[in-house]
């Protein structure tokens, strides 16, 4: 006889902690459905338990902490009704909103790569630990998808325009680069997690404290150097002028920024560009979570997140014939489409 399969997310609680670890290590731990109920059941039983103090988020196995989530399935989902890719990113984007929401301490640690829908449910949480192992990025627009899960409210929040520059061209960072523009507050050694892992779980109220005993030295974050040059292109108004800047510039890092932006799909750079403005004026973390439902439950349909996912999950020839194929060709009637409100009922909402 077989055996039954392992959950894909294991909740648990281990003495006055409660206890999350993601599961499903071939997929690196992208987020499905199933996984995101499981996680929004066990904080929703916690949130009033006095027996539960703080919460731990983890993931199983050397290889983490959260690639994404299942854009394959919300790219078939897509092709057809796009009912399965509306109701993961509606149940996903709960689950973001009651971690941010969430009235007890949680700690992640992002020992791993930390992308896409790993940014969701690690991003809210009080303290997240990063180690030599972290790579966190925001890749959508190489796929024709948008930095969601809450991009559109930490990205522009982000100094010197960092998280626009981020979200256009899907760079990666490291641990000490998460630190600076506020993905990680802490830095510990990969090879001493599972010690503090053990210490926060022997004693909860001490997490801060335990925290700052075993920080370590992440070094310099590459990123500073190129600060003041982000800061000055990346606060320019639209895609097309920031392209322009970074082709006039004379430094090698902006030309590859600018052949970077001419691989991704050009009505992403667009929807993303608009996604941040309008974030950034949001009110709240719910609202920012309503427009970006808005934009999922469209760009999930569309053609270049289609053809994104054919180029770099399916076929893996990563040549995407994006439609439109330029910048120029994207016209504001076709991104008002996409903002736009949805149909009475049909819109997002949080969790009570």
């Amino acid at each position: 006889m077989s055996q039954a399969a392992e959950p894909e997310v294991l909740t648990r609680v281990e003495g006055r902690v409660g206890r999350i670890t993601l599961n499903r290590p071939k997929a690196l731990h992208a987020l499905n459905v199933a996984m995101c109920q499981a996680m929004t059941e066990a904080l929703l039983a916690w949130r009033a338990d006095p027996a539960v103090e703080i919460v731990l988020l983890d993931h199983a196995g050397e290889r983490g902490f959260c690639a994404g989530g299942d854009v394959r399935m919300v790219a078939q989902s897509g092709a057809s009704n796009g009912e399965a890719a509306r109701e993961f990113f509606h149940t996903e984007y709960r689950l973001n909103h009651l971690l941010f929401e969430y009235p007890k301490h949680t700690v992640a640690f992002i020992d791993g790569v930390v992308m896409g829908g790993g940014v969701g449910i690690s991003r809210p949480c009080r303290f997240r630990v990063a180690t030599e192992r972290t790579v966190f990025a925001m890749p959508e627009t190489s796929i024709g998808l948008f930095p969601d899960v809450g991009g559109g409210w930490y990205l522009p929040r982000m100094p010197g325009h960092i998280g626009l520059w981020l979200a256009l061209t899907g760079a990666r960072l490291k641990a000490a680069d998460c630190q600076l523009v506020g993905v990680a507050t802490d830095y510990v050694e990969s090879a001493r997690v599972a010690e503090l892992k053990a210490a926060i779980i022997a004693d909860p109220a001490a997490t801060e404290r335990l925290l700052t005993e075993f920080e370590a030295d992440p070094g310099r974050p590459e990123i500073a150097a190129h600060q003041d040059e982000i800061a000055r292109i990346f606060s320019l108004g639209s895609v097309e002028a920031i392209v322009a800047a970074l082709e006039a510039s004379d430094s090698a890092w902006a030309r590859e920024q600018a052949r970077v932006l001419a691989s991704k799909s050009p009505q992403t750079l667009k929807v993303a560009f608009r996604q941040l403005q309008l974030g950034a004026q949001a009110a709240s973390f719910a609202q920012n979570m309503a427009l970006e439902y808005r934009i999922a439950a469209r760009v999930s349909s569309l053609h270049d997140f289609q053809e994104g996912v054919r180029a770099v999950l399916v076929d893996k020839d990563n040549a995407p014939r994006w439609n439109p194929p330029t910048l120029d060709a994207v016209k504001d009637e076709a991104l008002d489409a996409i903002f736009a409100p949805l149909p009475a009922g049909e819109e997002w909402t949080p969790l009570g």
